[in-house]
């Protein structure tokens, strides 16, 4: 079984001594999957198993187990060499499309000079007036992106004291497709902020303080049963306690046992979803990827025009040949660079409605919480009495896999007579 990333991130953060419930808050991961993640990792990364005299188990890592699981595991090497790979081909994706606009533009207006030309047989003079007209915006299409303008763009972005890396190819990508979702990784969040709840209240807590991270509750938050909090207690193996007065909390004892002492968590009082953002190019990149595809659009529609009977192609041949074999694809490309960002902005937009109803949802929770009345203290009371935290030191350890059993066992039974 290849070692899960998550658990190896967690076990250095952690400091290499971990238990499951120290990994399960800090990822929130479901406890049985850290638990056979922990015990898999240990067999192939030479960690070691420490046990204490309450049966609680500390899962001790050498600081170099990477090393020995790349030594290990041919696919772990095969995935940071494709991990490499794959960020040099999404950047040549990504700027693909701004050469291609580019391409697509010098193409569209030589195209269209060469017939324009090809079809003034009138006088001297008109001949010159056209082919100085024509070639006019080239110089200035260039200009764009020449080095020069790049280093006076991002001059006049440092004197504005906007810190931005993308160029131009990259801008053009993000107007066209955005820069991915903000919240792809909501869920690793929501349950990294339930785990941190619950082992800042020492592994015993009440609903109210979960549900500020939870979504799709609903008329559930006012019902009595809080069958909302099941996915929390199956994924945290919680037990549900019921007080004399009828009010439920929930304990997590294998969330209560540390392998060291740590301090609380900060997090945000509920789970905020981002907003999705059209681009995170500047607005004179978009503007100039806006224009620059405006400008492709109707050079198709012109270019279209002088090719509709096909005849100037076959008369003029070469390029303009060659330019009418594949108009379908530049119009197509035309449109799209525009109809594109335009769908995606309106959606975005009815997206970020919906994100709005729901941190508005969540933060209500939280504020019925900061403003608990009698009964959600007594109840927050109550919870308190499940409230403790086990740290299991090394000293504690009464049998460890680092060390010969029967070494182990002669050295306890020296301290049990003493």
């Amino acid at each position: 079984m290849t070692p899960n990333p998550a658990i190896m991130r967690s076990v250095e953060q952690l400091g290499y001594r971990v238990t499951v419930g120290d990994v399960a808050t800090q990822i929130g991961l479901n406890i049985a999957e850290v638990n056979q993640s922990l015990l898999a990792l240990a067999a192939d990364a030479g960690g070691h198993l420490q046990v204490a005299e309450s049966g609680d188990v500390v899962y001790q890592f050498p600081r170099n187990f990477r090393d020995i699981l790349r030594n290990k595991y041919l696919q772990i090497r095969l995935q940071e060499w494709w991990k490499k790979i794959w960020s040099v081909l999404f950047y040549l994706i990504r700027i693909s499309f701004g050469i291609f606009l580019v391409a697509s533009i010098v193409l569209i207006l030589v195209t269209i000079t060469i017939i324009m030309n090809a079809n003034s047989d009138r006088d001297d003079d008109n001949r010159s007036s056209s082919r100085s007209n024509n070639f006019f915006f080239f110089p200035d299409l260039f200009w764009y992106f020449s080095p020069n303008y790049g280093d006076n763009y991002q001059e006049r972005r440092r004197e504005k004291g906007e810190n931005s890396e993308m160029n131009f190819f990259e801008a053009v990508f993000s107007f066209l497709f955005g820069d991915g979702d903000p919240n792809a990784n909501l869920e690793e969040r929501r349950w990294e902020d339930i785990g941190a709840v619950i082992s800042n209240n020492q592994g015993a807590v009440v609903a109210e303080q979960i549900a500020p991270y939870l979504d799709d509750i609903g008329e559930k938050y006012q019902q009595e049963y809080e069958d909302y909090m099941l996915p929390v207690l199956v994924r945290f193996n919680g037990f549900p306690q019921v007080s004399s007065d009828g009010q439920m909390v929930y304990y997590f004892p294998e969330l209560q046992v540390k392998a060291s002492k740590k301090q609380r968590r900060s997090i945000s009082e509920y789970l905020h979803e981002f907003s999705w953002k059209f681009s995170a190019a500047s607005s004179g990149q978009i503007l100039l990827s806006a224009g620059l595809g405006g400008v492709n659009f109707i050079g198709a529609l012109i270019l279209g025009n002088l090719l509709r009977d096909g005849t100037i192609a076959a008369q003029i041949g070469g390029l303009v040949a060659f330019t009418q074999g594949i108009y379908g694809l530049l119009l197509v490309y035309g449109t799209g660079f525009l109809a594109i960002p335009l769908i995606r902005y309106f959606w975005i937009k009815r997206r970020n409605d919906q994100v709005s109803t729901r941190n508005f949802q969540r933060q209500e929770r939280a504020r019925l919480l900061a403003d608990a009345d009698t009964s959600l203290q007594k109840k927050i009371a109550f919870a308190r009495e499940f409230a403790t935290e086990k740290v299991i030191s090394k000293e504690d350890s009464v049998y460890s896999t680092e060390t010969d059993l029967l070494e182990q066992e002669f050295k306890n039974k020296q301290i049990g007579d003493n």
